[in-house]
């Protein structure tokens, strides 16, 4: 049986990568479409290249992150999006309804530490999970289990493509993005310290951490930055770095992914004029199917708690000579589940 993997796509990024990438198109009427043509696009391509079984997307909210409260200049530099892309949003989360994608969101951070809390739950469980995103930061969760996938340019990045880029391991990388800063995000780091100079230094110390502690052992002009700027550092250190230790009740059974509603993207892609994916519709990705209300019934049964209560359990079942037995599990996922309890039902 070939092992589950769990994909996570980083949806903010998607929509703004999709906007970029296609620029000057909207319907007869004039309404921009351009974002979500894009994102229906590059969605409809993941789930014919991957075919997941487990996936969820993950977007950022509006409401301000814990990085804001610690540092309000954090992403200051950053204006509103672009006019023609604010209302597509709606359509976006629209096209994801219809493509039955599980979505999360969550007020006060970012889909970074969605995505990386849920990427370290399953991967203690022991699951595969691949992070769907070209956003270097991710590279700080890369593991044995974890991988990143960026789709617009068909790479996977892996431990030795983390050690190849910045020359040090996954588990150091926040310690070079601390140093080095980051002019997107708005976040300091030491200016004069380039990403050469940061991997240099964290190769050399071994951390930021002990860097910090041996700055004699720096050049002056060096020394002279590193301490100045030694808050900086630790700032920009708490900044870069993505939480995994978010409290998160998000059991596999959410992220079971079964196909879209094609009768729902039809709708869409016909009001929004995308004779393209409309022929998407009839290439064989798998529908959406829902099971018909189906019902349980639950007409008596017994809780066997003693050891004399399952001795009559077991007496009925050498009485009758059949028993249907199920397993109680942690998850529907044979791979993955725990066994909690036995039901047994004699003849």
């Amino acid at each position: 049986m070939e092992k589950p993997v769990l994909y996570l796509i980083d949806g903010s990024s998607y929509i703004f990568r999709a906007y970029y990438a296609i620029r000057r198109l909207s319907t007869s009427k004039g309404f921009p479409t351009n974002a979500v043509y894009g994102f229906a696009s590059m969605i409809f391509k993941f789930l014919k290249d991957y075919k997941p079984g487990y996936l969820g997307i993950v977007f950022d909210t509006k409401e301000k992150t814990f990085r804001d409260e610690i540092y309000p200049l954090y992403k200051a530099n950053r204006g509103a999006p672009p006019d023609d892309l604010v209302p597509q949003f709606d359509k976006i989360f629209e096209v994801v309804d219809a493509f039955k994608i599980p979505q999360f969101r969550v007020d006060g951070f970012e889909a970074d530490d969605v995505m990386g809390t849920i990427a370290r739950d399953y991967e203690r469980r022991g699951m595969d999970v691949v992070l769907v995103t070209g956003d270097k930061d991710f590279c700080q969760l890369v593991s044995e289990k974890v991988t990143l996938l960026d789709t617009m340019k068909n790479k996977e990045t892996r431990v030795d493509d983390v050690i190849e880029k910045y020359g040090v391991p996954p588990e150091k990388v926040t310690d070079v993005f601390a140093l080095m800063g980051d002019q997107v995000d708005n976040i300091p780091g030491i200016k004069g310290i380039g990403e050469k100079t940061a991997i240099g230094l964290i190769k050399t110390f071994g951390s930021l951490d002990n860097l910090l502690l041996n700055t004699d052992e720096l050049a002056e002009k060096q020394r002279k930055l590193v301490t100045e700027k030694k808050d900086d550092a630790l700032l920009s250190k708490e900044l870069v770095t993505i939480k995994t230790d978010m409290d998160l009740d998000m059991e596999l059974d959410k992220f079971r992914y079964d196909g879209f509603d094609k009768a729902k993207l039809r709708g869409i892609f016909e009001e929004l004029e995308f004779k393209n994916l409309l022929k998407e519709l009839g290439d064989g990705v798998v529908e959406h199917k829902t099971n018909e209300n189906a019902t349980v019934p639950y007409d008596n049964y017994s809780l066997v708690l003693t050891e004399d209560a399952l001795g009559r359990v077991v007496g009925r079942i050498k009485e009758t000579g059949v028993v249907s037995l199920d397993l109680e599990t942690t998850s529907t996922d044979p791979m993955l589940a725990g066994i909690v309890g036995i039901a047994l039902c004699p003849a």
